[in-house]
């Protein structure tokens, strides 16, 4: 057996500091990048009275929502890789028109009432979440985007914001450029078509 030289001992040290030193960086990777709420988040006064994952059907409505119909679902974990249960997760966006359901959006826009704008769903026992929404469309100086907060009970875990992946004018969003590939990629919507639904998985990692 070669004999341990004091340099060779000296670089398997330093190799293991870097090791500890970059540790807790590679674990904030796999956290979900957090985003702005931003100005339109809707007060509970704000909300229509159906306030469920289904934001294309208003309750008691005749007509459903304009826009593209998407299924948007995943799952929520821990950073350790357990699922969620019992976990609160909220969406916004803006109508097919372009405007909030929030009376701080005073653009002369008619908002599409058939149009929930605010939902709701409570994860499974495995930690999934489903809603049944539009496909975001563009506001103003914004791609296309979905906001998310998630809640354990009434701890806030995370606020966030989806955009559709490979979208056009993505890197003229300053919210959208702020993050790294790798964080753009964790909350990109990537579409596929199943029985005439475009669908999309996003999990999340709080």
């Amino acid at each position: 057996m070669k004999p341990i030289t004091r340099r060779a001992l000296l670089k398997y040290s330093t190799a293991i500091a870097g090791l500890t030193a970059i540790s807790p960086a590679a674990v904030a990777g796999i956290l979900t990048p957090r985003a702005s709420e931003g100005p339109f988040y809707p007060k509970p006064s704000m909300r229509f009275d159906d306030i469920d994952n289904n934001l294309v059907k208003v309750a008691d409505a005749v007509t459903e929502a304009g826009g593209e119909i998407i299924l948007l679902k995943g799952q929520i974990l821990s950073k350790e890789g357990q699922p969620l249960a019992g976990h609160r997760i909220e969406i916004w966006q803006c109508d097919v028109n372009g405007i909030y359901l929030h009376t701080g959006d005073r653009r002369r826009v008619t908002y599409d009432n058939g149009f929930q704008g605010f939902g709701h769903d409570i994860t499974d026992a495995n930690g999934y979440y489903r809603f049944r929404t539009i496909k975001p469309t563009v506001y103003p100086g914004r791609a296309p985007h979905i906001h998310v907060k998630v809640w354990d009970r009434e701890q806030e875990l995370l606020t966030t914001q989806f955009y559709i992946a490979g979208y056009k004018y993505n890197d003229s969003d300053g919210l959208f450029r702020r993050m790294s590939p790798e964080q753009a990629e964790q909350v990109s919507m990537v579409f596929t078509e199943h029985d005439d639904v475009l669908e999309t998985q996003v999990d999340l990692i709080v």
